[in-house]
């Protein structure tokens, strides 16, 4: 993934929330390199625009467990972000992996709010599908994907409805205060990192949206060491959201939380059962996350 910094970084310049977004076109892999089975699936948004999604079915002879809905980071495409889930399917997890407007084969251009469509064609895709009927709904959003989560399921408390619970990994939790962030890491614009900032669109920061997301579990990972959305969004992003929620401290770079294999046994923990999960885990203090450091 291309860093989230630089992007927010150059929000600046006209403060368009298109800038939020930075995708590549194309597919340079497909889930069969990490020996997948795996569908392509076509999904229309409301306004027409085509686009295109990977459905990964839990592996042959599991028991289907539930099913999940990946809306991945700013960058990329899919092909980027299957690290993230491959590992889902082998667990008895089917999964749902949207492209946004302008990623990977998808038409159109990435901008908000024209991506919440793309966002409710993949819930009205899942809603229909007889595979997802009988199973559990979960959404894992890393990073902007799951900001982007945060505001639409606030905003359509009939699809929230129908979630288990929802997994964040990663996540701003205000575009405006990641951008600030970035601009103080260069001596270039540092004297400028708060008129700039300014100008960032900030109304659909998922920190002022998740406390509407009410009854619906939350499991929130950041990393002690993400240098592109520093810890503290994850604890503001705990602190804001009612209950039931729970916080995890991780380690590694930037979303990269699901290639330790504790974390996974972790997500895999929520899923199985997220409300109880959570209410078992430790508030998000200063010292629980100083025995990862």
């Amino acid at each position: 993934m291309r860093a989230l910094a630089l992007l927010l970084a150059s929000l600046w310049l006209v403060g368009c929330s298109g800038l939020l977004f930075y995708p590549e076109p194309g597919l340079p892999i497909t889930p069969e390199r990490a020996g997948l089975e795996y569908r392509d699936i076509e999904l229309r948004a409301a306004d027409g625009t085509r686009l295109h999604a990977w459905w990964l079915p839990a592996k042959a002879g599991v028991k289907v467990k539930g099913t999940v809905l990946h809306l991945h980071g700013n960058g990329g495409n899919l092909a980027w972000h299957l690290g993230g889930v491959h590992w889902l399917p082998e667990q008895g997890y089917q999964v749902l992996m949207l492209d946004y407007r302008g990623y990977g084969l998808s038409a159109g251009k990435p901008r908000l709010p024209e991506v919440y469509q793309d966002i409710d064609a993949a819930f009205a895709w899942l809603a229909q599908a007889p595979q997802v009927q009988s199973a559990p709904l979960f959404v894992l959003g890393q990073s902007l994907g799951g900001a982007l989560a945060v505001h639409y399921l606030a905003e359509h408390p009939e699809r929230r409805s129908a979630l288990q619970g929802m997994a964040l990994d990663g996540v701003p939790a205000s575009y405006r205060d990641v951008a600030r962030y970035a601009l103080s890491t260069s001596w270039l614009t540092w004297p400028l990192q708060v008129p700039l900032s300014w100008l960032v669109p900030d109304a659909d920061s998922a920190i002022n949206s998740i406390d509407r997301l009410q009854g619906l579990p939350l499991m929130i990972y950041h990393s002690v060491d993400d240098t592109i959305v520093p810890l503290s969004n994850g604890r503001r992003l705990y602190q804001a959201a009612r209950p039931p929620r729970a916080f995890q401290a991780t380690r590694g770079p930037h979303v990269q939380t699901f290639a330790e294999p504790a974390w996974r046994q972790s997500l895999l923990a929520f899923f199985s059962a997220p409300q109880a999960f959570v209410e078992r885990q430790v508030p998000a203090t200063e010292s629980a996350t100083e025995n990862l450091q």
